[in-house]
């Protein structure tokens, strides 16, 4: 009988501690003796934390590394495939959202195992909850290019996307944190607003909202933590959602007020609908 693969996810700040971590999460991981971690050192840190019955060195941890190797794959999940219940750990947050463990499971989904998702703090859902931005409709980017002329195109590209009602995500090294926030204040319009969340869950967190404008004044005081960057500028008046949506109203109830106005040749009436769909990624 095939076990399961489990994914695990992990405290997103080493100050956290295990009470940001979901207890059925915390179980299934303790009840595990073989890890594919993304780094073999936090994973050990981890089931410390949660107070793993067995004694670490006991435990099989394998480090699968930010770009886990393709011709491993097989060979990492045969133990699961036999019955042996192993677990997917990101260094933090949940793994394979923007972090790796994706490859991972589509080959355990090939080869019928089957594969649990646990519950956990997701550092890009913290933030977007916290932005008071539009939660319907949001993109989550990655990194942005270092290089400053890709950089400024790029953010140039997703504060276009945003004016449309569609929340911009995206990540950065720490150490330039302060680099990005200066690029954006000088791309983006004054009123665009810009949330930093920093050392989420943690001991330093702070989850910020302004705009471009006000960012302008406290260029330079970011901390080197781990940090999630969310834009969402003002729609222009021309593309406004809202607006649009009025405007379809409008005109509907003007077709109904007047019958006659959709009555083909022959006298059939007809009538269109339309359907909006939402996506976020």
């Amino acid at each position: 009988m095939s076990g399961t693969l489990y994914l695990i996810p992990n405290r997103i700040s080493p100050t956290a501690g295990s009470g940001s971590l979901a207890p059925d999460s915390i179980a299934a991981a303790r009840s595990c003796r073989r890890f594919l971690a993304e780094n073999a050192r936090s994973a050990r840190a981890f089931l410390k934390s949660i107070s793993h019955p067995l004694p670490i060195a006991e435990l099989e941890i394998i480090e699968i590394g930010h770009d886990p190797d393709l011709s491993l794959l097989t060979a990492w999940l045969e133990p699961v495939a036999a019955g042996a219940d192993t677990a997917i750990v990101s260094e933090s947050g949940c793994p394979a959202v923007a972090d790796p463990g994706a490859v991972i499971v589509a080959r355990a989904e090939a080869m019928g195992i089957r594969v649990r998702p646990m519950i956990g703090p997701c550092s890009i859902l913290l933030t977007l909850m916290a932005s008071g931005m539009n939660g319907q409709r949001f993109r989550f980017l990655g990194y942005l290019p270092i290089d400053n002329s890709d950089r400024t195109q790029a953010l140039s590209e997703l504060e276009a996307a945003s004016r449309l009602g569609e929340t911009q995500l995206f990540i950065e090294t720490p150490y330039r944190n302060n680099r990005l926030l200066e690029s954006m204040t000088d791309v983006f319009s004054a009123s665009t607003r810009i949330t930093v969340a920093v050392d989420v869950t943690g001991k330093e967190e702070s989850i910020r909202t302004k705009t471009a404008r006000q960012w302008k004044e406290l260029l330079g005081t970011l901390p080197k933590l781990p940090t999630v960057f969310a834009v969402l500028a003002e729609p222009s008046a021309s593309k406004s959602p809202h607006r649009s949506a009025a405007r379809s109203a409008l005109n509907q109830g003007r077709k109904a007020k007047k019958p006659h106005a959709i009555q083909s040749a022959s006298g059939v009436g007809s009538a269109r609908g339309k359907a909006r769909s939402r996506s976020a990624s």
